[in-house]
């Protein structure tokens, strides 16, 4: 058979298998795959009949003495699937009651098992966990016919999840709305979403097509594409999309589109995916602008889009973050002024406010978050216009004469600025506009990706906008999530001149946390309302996790000696467990704390690799992570140690802004965010503690 005949797929529970086996093994194993791709009818590949096996599609292939491959194959249609490696009795009883099959309602590739139901008492029927649902509504849902009497034999919820390895992946995500208490409806609603409309066939060359089946299956094209795979097998966002990713990333779209999920919904994946795919599609010199709004969040982009990226598409996409973007435009354009943050701007702010405010009504922080949301925001850059500006959402009322007192503050701060010769990042993105309106600038891109949008402000949506010109095909493409907002900005896309109405997605499957610390985290923003990034809300409650755990362990201690000990108590039984250092992170909320802890540890031999702002996380280095709360945003690690959650730390009391009740509370709400971010980074387990008094956050 030649080799265009032939569909060669990998399954993610054999590339799980695969990351299991020793090095040597797994050299092997690649070895194997290669000649199998090349040619999995030729003579030398062994296969096997498994006697003991149901279905007679599965038998076994020959890596060495003691190891097997379980494959499917379907030689009328050329499919080869390989689904299992391991050691030859492991890899046999693995195999043993697998079934593979078409399923008829869905299209999609199922491996289950056949799984002999025990027995029920009929009255107990009532109380199975599925007891509402009929046996043609499961049909529906994707459950193969033969699993009904296994599906209604499972009591609740917990002995469900504890049998997912007996369910087709598929049907055990659909199965688990309903287990989590989803309405039959919405869950029948969702499965219709994501199926593609067309008659099903029993062919897996037709079946390895369809969405569902490459959420859990990849055909390999080539040796290039086989070695990138095995490189990173767990590393799997990298080459199995999600139907509602897929479809999102694969999407003709008339203008902006904007896509909201949940922390661990995969919103980069799609985002990088979507960046690969345009590229893919550019002629002549046209580019990419993929933007965020952190460097180490870009540095981390861009060493990500290396893995799935061709050379070409990755020459077409610029990675920068978009204060970096502005500098580097201001700077090729001739401007001088350096862009200032933090203290810089303070001591400019203050100045200004000692030389014109004599009456102290007003904090510092008043006049800049004034300043950036109402003058900056509006373009109210005359005593005019200001006085004209609406200032809905800020809670100090201002008449007009204060706001004629308050704009000689105002205009100091600008003469200081130009004397000075530095600008603030909202400036710096306002003349950096209108230098581009003037001029037909080279700098335009066909495609602008945006990350963490719910991070750019106002002036950071108006520039974008300018950068992707007039409203095109594919212009500007932006992912984020309100409840991960931990920075002042704030800006409904609409009054930027983005329309992303009718070219909205969400994404709702969790793939980072355990349902119980998704749950956890998402408790401490109960009661708060997020926006859609637009002119909407978002409840963020239509999402799941499909794996499960331990709830986050909170733990108070007398003093920080009891806490550090436990910590380090807990971090040493991780690391002898198995898990390696660079997967465990501890989280503080201020840099100062962190050196305390970085000193600690370091004293008790625990090497630490602290993760900065401007670089991304050298997974190549060993020892425990250490990050702020900011820092480890977009980061993910399979243990998380929030220390030091204590009174006044968090929340920040220095954070918080008094000025009147609107500021207090958003304030508020920001820092639990902050803590939420924080939460939402651990896979597997979270731990949260604090010594004295605990953070009234967690009470």
């Amino acid at each position: 058979m030649s080799e265009n005949t032939t569909k060669v797929a990998i399954s993610a529970d054999f590339l799980t298998a695969f990351a299991a086996l020793p090095r040597q093994i797994q050299g092997k194993v690649t070895e194997f795959m290669n000649k199998f791709r090349n040619d999995p009818t030729s003579p030398g590949i062994n296969y096997e009949k498994l006697n003991a096996c149901q279905d007679k599609k599965i038998c076994s292939v020959r890596i060495d003495d003691t190891y097997r491959g379980i494959v499917v194959r379907q030689p009328e249609t050329g499919v080869y699937l390989l689904l299992w490696v391991d050691h030859h009795d492991e890899a046999y009883a693995w195999a043993k009651n697998k079934k593979c099959e078409v399923n008829p309602k869905t299209g999609a590739i199922q491996i289950y098992d056949m799984v002999i139901a025990p027995q029920v008492i009929p009255a107990a029927k009532d109380f199975c966990l599925f007891s509402e649902i009929s046996d043609k509504d499961l049909v529906e849902l994707g459950l193969p016919e033969e699993m009904i009497p296994f599906a209604r034999s499972i009591g609740d919820a917990q002995e469900f999840y504890s049998k997912k390895s007996s369910f087709p992946a598929d049907t055990f995500e659909t199965l688990s709305w309903i287990a989590e208490g989803f309405p039959l409806d919405e869950v029948k609603a969702l499965v219709k979403q994501e199926q593609e409309e067309g008659a099903v066939s029993d062919s897996l060359a037709d079946a390895l097509d369809s969405p569902e089946t490459l959420k859990s299956f990849v055909v390999v094209e080539g040796e290039d594409e086989l070695r990138r795979i095995m490189a990173e097998p767990l590393e799997k966002w990298r080459v199995f999309l999600h139907p509602t990713q897929r479809k999102i990333v694969k999407k003709n779209y008339s203008g902006a589109a904007r896509v909201l999920g949940g922390a661990g919904t995969g919103k980069t994946v799609v985002a990088m995916h979507r960046a690969k795919q345009l590229a893919a599609g550019l002629k002549d010199k046209e580019r990419i602008l993929f933007t965020t709004y952190t460097a180490n969040l870009a540095s981390d982009i861009k060493d990500n889009l290396r893995k799935i990226c061709t050379m070409d598409e990755l020459r077409r996409i610029d990675v920068i973050n978009l204060d970096a973007w502005v500098a580097q435009f201001l700077r090729e354009h001739g401007y001088s002024a350096e862009i200032a943050y933090d203290d810089k701007i303070t001591k400019i702010w203050e100045d200004a406010v000692a030389e014109n405010d004599f009456s102290g009504e007003f904090p510092v922080s008043f006049y800049e978050d004034e300043y950036n949301r109402v003058v900056v925001a509006q373009e109210a850059f005359t005593l005019e216009k200001y006085v004209k500006a609406t200032r809905t959402g800020r809670g100090t009322r201002l008449d007009r004469k204060k706001r004629m007192q308050i704009w000689k503050v105002f205009e100091a701060y600008q003469n200081m600025m130009k004397e000075q010769q530095i600008r603030d990042i909202n400036t710096a993105m306002y003349e950096c506009r209108m230098l581009l309106l003037k001029s037909n600038s080279e700098t335009r891109y066909k495609h602008v990706i945006v990350d963490e949008g719910q991070d750019l402000s106002v002036n950071g949506f108006r520039l974008l906008r300018a950068i992707a010109g007039e409203e095109h095909e594919n212009d500007i493409f932006i992912v984020g999530d309100a409840h991960q907002r931990i920075y002042k900005n704030k800006a409904a896309l609409s009054k930027c001149g983005i329309n992303v109405r009718g070219r909205s997605s969400i994404l709702r499957i969790n793939y980072r946390t355990t349902e119980e610390i998704r749950k956890a985290a998402f408790a401490l923003l109960n009661g708060i309302s997020f926006d859609d990034l637009d002119d909407d809300f978002d409840t963020g409650d239509r999402c799941q996790s499909l794996t499960h755990g331990k709830a986050p362990q909170v733990n108070r201690f007398a003093n920080a000696n009891e806490e550090f000990d436990s910590i380090l108590k807990e971090i040493k039984g991780l690391v002898d467990g198995g898990v390696s250092a660079k997967n465990i992170c501890v989280v503080a909320r201020t840099h100062k704390l962190l050196d305390d802890y970085i000193s600690q540890f370091t004293a008790n031999g625990i090497r630490c690799y602290e993760i900065k702002g401007n670089k991304a996380d050298d997974r190549g280095l060993d020892g425990i992570r250490v990050a702020t709360m900011h820092r480890v945003k977009g980061l993910e690690f399979q243990y998380i140690f929030i220390v030091a959650a204590n009174n006044r730390i968090v929340p920040l009391a220095s954070a918080i802004d008094h000025t009147d009740s609107i500021s207090e509370q958003e304030t508020m709400t920001a820092e639990k965010c902050l803590l939420y971010v924080a939460l939402t980074r651990a896979q597997k387990g979270a731990y949260v503690s604090g010594y004295g008094q605990m953070s009234e956050f967690l009470k």
